[in-house]
């Protein structure tokens, strides 16, 4: 029988679980509901039961399972520890240890749930066929995770690719407070939740015509579509925030120097016009070695955590 492995990607409210070939195809996947109380303590065992029952019902042994990779949403140290899961409950254990004991020892790694959708999308995804490979996730707030020589860059304790909170925003676009307690973090312009900010500031302090303000709320998605018909004020907002992204960008290539930038996140269903725009103004401040890097959308969606979690265990 053909060597398998297990993705497992744990989210607040569901756990997605694949089965997948060692040559990343999802040959099966299932969700499970994630029980946060009691401080989460039955998570692991619902996933391990899972894991389980799936090799029982399809005929698989141990000796057919490379092992089961997992992302959890905190940081990730490199031997399985969780340093706190705050949405789950947890406190500081390791998560890969405890997961394989109650999987009778079958191999288990984990790792932060961002970073595994970046491996994700490296592997099979936008970044395929790249080995160096920086993920941008453009949501409620702004993810991402660094990807190099085929490996994630975690760092000391798993922050390592926190873009969302590079402190780069200029004074007279900041907006209150970041949810990390700083001022002036990327995650203030750059998010959805950061382009509704900007265009329900700019509706409210000019005269300018746009039909954001025939909106009875304002979303990002509206800002964006606006700005793709032509509307002016609407591509201002769209401007300010590919700008910022732009430059974070730059910034981040003359660390890392990636082949590849890979756009994902809801936000990033503006498409193209969202990633040229990001793209012009990258290049505007990129340095000159760094300047030709690719850029493109991500593809996996829902799915990238499972197949990061999974190439996790194969690597």
């Amino acid at each position: 029988m053909e060597k398998i492995c297990f993705g497992v990607d744990i989210g607040g409210t569901t756990v997605k679980i694949g089965i997948l070939s060692t040559d990343g195809q999802i040959l099966e996947d299932w969700e499970i509901k994630t029980r946060t109380e009691d401080n989460g303590s039955h998570i692991l065992d619902d996933i391990a039961d899972s894991v389980k029952k799936a090799m029982a019902d399809r005929g698989y042994t141990k000796d057919d399972v490379v092992g089961v990779g997992m992302g959890v949403p905190g940081p990730v140290k490199d031997d399985g520890t969780v340093l706190m899961c705050v949405n789950l409950g947890w406190g500081v254990f390791n998560v890969a240890q405890v997961l394989s004991e109650k999987l009778d020892g079958m191999p288990v790694k984990a790792g932060n749930d961002a970073n595994v959708a970046a491996l994700g999308e490296q592997w099979q995804g936008g970044g395929k066929g790249h080995q160096d490979m920086v993920m941008v996730t453009l949501g409620t707030g702004v993810g991402g995770g660094i990807v190099l020589g085929g490996k994630i860059l975690a760092g000391t304790c798993g922050a390592a690719g926190e873009i969302g909170h590079m402190n780069i925003v200029d004074e007279k676009d900041i907006i209150g407070v970041c949810g990390c307690g700083n001022r002036g973090c990327l995650e203030q312009v750059a998010s959805a939740t950061g382009v509704v900010k900007l265009a329900n500031r700019l509706v409210a302090e000019t005269e300018c015509p746009t039909v954001l303000r025939d909106l009875d709320e304002i979303t990002a998605k509206a800002v964006l579509d606006a700005a793709k018909a032509g509307d002016a004020a609407a591509a201002e907002v769209v401007d300010t925030m590919t700008s910022y992204l732009g430059k974070a960008l730059a910034m981040i290539a003359v660390v890392v120097n990636p082949e590849i930038f890979v756009i994902g996140g809801g936000v990033s269903k503006a498409g193209q016009y969202l990633i040229d725009k990001i793209q012009e103004h990258y290049k505007e401040k990129a340095f000159h070695a760094v300047k030709d890097a690719e850029f493109s959308l991500a593809t996996l969606g829902n799915h990238a955590g499972m197949v990061g979690a999974a190439k996790l265990v194969l690597n």
